[in-house]
């Protein structure tokens, strides 16, 4: 026998291994094996009774592999001596192989994985029947004349055993049903004919919890009065099981036992049961089932959008991918992202449109790194916005409003144009000299006076700017600072420090 000590680590290495297909087809025929109460496998046996999937190694490379594995303590070796005829068959190397317990842990860790990988998770309604029906069995022993251990302990046992399974199903219902990212990515036309299946499914499983958690609800309590002694025969029971010891050490064991049973009965009760501040189990449950028919409801609305037309972000770039990858130069490929991502020059606008030295505008050609700078407007930097918008307004029968505000807006636009011709002459002239204005035109003074003052840094430094309607440009040059303007309205007097003040109509206002 092979007594070549191993690690945790090694026993896993088959997994990862180079021939881990090979390993583990001969890994899986021991554990046939052992299920079927064979001990021991020869090499040609498992080459006989493995399930290949195609056509079979050769002898040779299945005994390096056993070998292989038993170097990493998966499996043990003995001798084979029973096939011996010869005394040159004696000195042959002839080996048994089984299971090693590092090799048994390893197929039953595998097992459990893969079972769990594959679970899928229930709400079992006939687990709520059964524990209905156990508790009611409890409810019989504990009102015969005597109690009988060997029932009571297999009534608990198979009680625990529908819960555990009960309240494992329902954990890995309420943790996956929200991962609907699954079932969007399903085959549409598979989800519309699942829908109403697992529709029905949840509203059958609701409405069997409603009605008999209400029955389960009684029978807890009816026996909670009279539920430790029967905890306790139980746990007298199984510590007659127990390893022999002192009297210390077995009234340990019945100690831990019966904890064990009350926490048990502890969390079916609190499962069915609120306590206080801590909702139960089975309402959290129902909560989570109802909730999961509009998710579904909402996953199969996220279909039908998907397949009535609408923009699908994911198709959309492997169009483009699929667009680039047709390219025949990169000039093309870079002409395509412009497009694309519309990275393309917006110099056409007007409040773009800054002039260079010669006068010439910046033609829409040049790039942003070789252009002059461009002065944003404060407002347009702050809002994302150079106007203000405000909500559409209601639709209403307005013509008359709209025929007088019509012709406010008209003569206001004639006064305002008048008052800009009159301001905006493209000659520098002196506040001093601007002598009295009309309300409109003073107005129009205030408000490019206030858009000018905005991009001045110091007193003394001379602005210029466009205006935020991209109409006019404005250029203020401060004079001495003992220089003095006054302006006459009739809205009042406005005076302050000389400037020469120059107003330029743009392209875009002629």
């Amino acid at each position: 026998m092979s007594n070549i000590p191993y690690t945790a680590g090694e026993l896993f290495r088959h997994i990862s291994a180079d021939k881990a297909c090979l390993y583990r087809h001969i890994m899986d025929t021991f554990a046939a094996a052992k299920r079927q109460f064979r001990l021991q496998l020869r090499p040609d046996e498992v080459r006989l009774e493995a399930d290949w999937r195609g056509a079979p190694p050769s002898i040779d490379e299945i005994q390096m592999a056993l070998v292989q594995l038993a170097d990493w303590g998966n499996l043990e070796s003995q001798p084979d001596t029973t096939r011996v005829a010869s005394i040159e068959d004696f000195y042959r190397a002839r080996f048994l192989y089984r299971l090693s317990l590092g090799g048994e842990a390893v197929e039953a860790s595998l097992i459990t994985f893969a079972q769990a990988l594959a679970r899928r998770s229930e709400l079992q309604t006939v687990a709520l029947e059964d524990i209905l029906t156990q508790l009611g069995a409890l409810r019989t022993l504990v009102d015969a004349p005597a109690l009988d251990p060997a029932k009571v302990h297999g009534v608990l046992r198979d009680l625990v055993r529908v819960f555990e399974g009960l309240a494992d199903n329902a954990q890995a219902f309420m943790a996956g049903v929200g991962r609907t990212i699954e079932l969007q990515q399903a085959d549409p036309n598979a989800v519309m004919v699942f829908k109403q299946k697992l529709i029905d499914y949840l509203q059958r499983f609701v409405s069997d919890l409603v009605g008999r958690s209400g029955a389960i609800v009684q029978a807890l309590s009816g026996l909670s009065s009279s539920i430790d002694p029967l905890l306790a025969l139980a746990a007298q029971r199984e510590t007659r099981d127990a390893a022999p010891g002192d009297e210390q050490s077995q009234v340990a064991v019945y100690e831990q036992r019966l904890a064990s049973w009350r926490e048990r009965w502890h969390g079916l009760s609190r499962w069915f049961i609120s306590d206080g501040h801590i909702r139960a189990q089975s309402e959290l449950l129902r909560a989570k089932a109802r909730a999961a028919i509009p998710q579904l409801l909402a996953a199969v609305a996220a279909l039908n959008e998907r397949r009535s037309g609408r923009s699908d972000r994911s198709a959309d770039f492997r169009i483009l991918a699929r667009w680039f990858a047709d390219t025949a130069s990169d000039a093309q490929a870079h002409r395509l992202w412009r497009a694309s991502f519309a990275l393309n020059p917006a110099r056409h606008l007007s409040l773009l449109s800054e002039p260079v030295a010669g006068g010439d505008p910046v033609p829409a050609s040049t790039p942003w790194a070789d252009a002059p700078a461009v002065a944003i407007h404060p407002r347009l930097r702050e809002r994302g916005e150079a106007t203000p918008r405000g909500p559409a307004p209601h639709v209403r029968e307005r013509a008359a409003e709209r025929a007088m505000l019509a012709l406010h807006m008209s003569e206001e636009r004639h006064q305002v144009e008048a008052a800009r011709a009159a301001l905006a002459t493209g000659s520098p002239v002196r506040l001093s000299q601007l002598g009295c204005l009309d309300p409109h035109a003073f107005r129009l003074f205030l408000s490019l006076l206030g858009e000018a003052l905005t991009a001045q840094a110091s007193p003394e430094q001379s602005v210029s700017r466009q205006t935020a309607d991209g109409l006019l440009r404005i250029r203020l040059e401060p004079l001495a600072a003992d220089s003095r303007a006054r302006i006459d309205t009739s809205l009042g007097v406005f005076s302050g420090r000389d400037h020469l003040l120059t107003i330029t109509p743009t392209m875009g206002a002629s």
